[in-house]
């Protein structure tokens, strides 16, 4: 490795430690051509910055965002906080003439996802938005399965993208539940990486017609405040009042893709017994591929040119090394990869960009093309009718 790059993380939750765990493997596990030094981690909750950084290996915690962005060692920031905060972290990080890795969707509204691509464009530096189930070993081979022709010309993509852990209507009030912060419900928790894989694998979505409702109109309130969040089951404490929820549970929406496909689009963040039921059905002209992310480490094919009738169904691709990224993990198929592992081929993309290769997909001004699809489905489900989207 000829170089090394200074790294900040803004955040210390899950997404925080994922990234921290990423870049802390992706040279190993890559050997790619951009080491890695953990400058600093900040959190608002500077006991918790502490204690990341102590367990991760950075050099400093600190209890701001702008101190990150105005220590001179930082070449790239990582945003993992609320979406909200990510249009200020990153409007000033490229300011700072750093790069930025920034998590999904970009923001809590558009006009603040639009001021991001402005700066991005300005700053003349590099930036990528974590989505990092395109790096799905499994999804990146669909993608080739469909550029080569297996399947023929695509004619629709049916998606869903289902988690259960809003499901009970026990679950505390959390910042997922404001506009302000969050923006989004289900929609950029959980649409926002289903319309990623949705782009990526049949192109760009040219109109929708949608829906929208929220089941769960008010949670309890959290007795430590609306930054609460566990996802493990884990109690939580209550105060005993209730909280209107600002954001939708379930969403729905037709769609229309440039090259002619149909499709439809499916996320709840209250289906019960979804767990991470990121999951699609590409029907075309000679076939079909089907995924479900629960069982990441396979892919279904159907061909209709199996020469057996009688044995003419679905066949089961296990993932192995054989595919994209699979092998710098495991030797053998069967053993598998996990949601993390994701994380870690995401950022050895990124590293690779930094150090002079092929642009890692997407940056902010491409995530920003996800972003209208998201808002042209609320648009769409306040108005009832179709909304172009180019």
């Amino acid at each position: 490795m000829s170089r090394s790059i200074g790294v900040g993380i803004v955040g210390t939750g899950f997404m925080g430690q994922a990234h921290a765990m990423a870049f802390q493997s992706a040279p190993l596990i890559f050997g790619t051509s951009v080491n890695v030094r953990l400058v600093a981690i900040a959190d608002i909750n500077l006991a918790a910055a502490q204690a990341t950084a102590k367990r991760f290996g950075f050099a400093k915690a600190l209890g701001s965002w702008q101190e990150l962005i105005a220590d001179p060692e930082i070449e790239l920031v990582a945003i993992t906080t609320p979406n909200a905060l990510h249009a200020d972290i990153a409007i000033a990080a490229f300011a700072a003439g750093k790069h930025v890795y920034c998590e999904k969707p970009l923001s809590a509204d558009l006009k603040s996802a639009e001021a991001m691509v402005a700066a991005a464009g300005k700053a003349g530096t590099k930036s990528l938005v974590g989505y990092n189930y395109l790096r799905s070993p499994a999804i990146a081979y669909a993608k080739k399965l469909i550029a080569d022709g297996a399947i023929g010309h695509v004619t629709y993509f049916h998606g869903i993208c289902d988690e259960d852990y809003m499901a009970d209507a026990s679950t505390p009030f959390s910042w997922r539940c404001r506009q302000d912060t969050a923006g989004f419900g289900a929609l950029g928790d959980l649409a926002s990486h289903l319309v990623s894989v949705a782009r990526d694998l049949v192109g760009p979505i040219t109109r929708v017609v949608a829906d929208q409702k929220t089941f769960i109109e008010k949670r309890p309130v959290p007795s430590a405040g609306d930054g609460t969040e566990k996802r493990d089951g884990s109690a939580v404490a209550t105060t005993g009042e209730m909280r209107k929820v600002e954001n939708e549970d379930t969403a729905h929406a037709l769609v229309q893709f440039k090259g002619g496909a149909m499709g439809t689009l499916i996320t709840s963040r209250a289906h019960w017994g979804r767990k991470a039921h990121l999951a699609f059905e590409i029907f075309g002209t000679e076939g079909s591929i089907l995924l479900d992310h629960e069982r990441m480490n396979e892919l279904q094919i159907y061909s209709k040119k199996s020469d057996d009738p009688a044995t003419n169904g679905y066949r089961r691709i296990p993932i192995g090394p054989e595919h994209p990224f699979y092998g710098k993990f495991s030797p053998a198929k069967g053993h598998g990869i996990g949601f993390n592992d994701l994380k870690i081929i995401e950022v050895a993309l990124l590293l690779e960009t930094l150090g002079g290769g092929a642009a890692a997909y997407p940056s902010i001004p491409q995530a920003m093309e996800i972003e209208r699809v998201l808002h042209g489905i609320v648009e769409s489900a306040s108005s009832g009718k179709w909304v172009e989207l180019g």
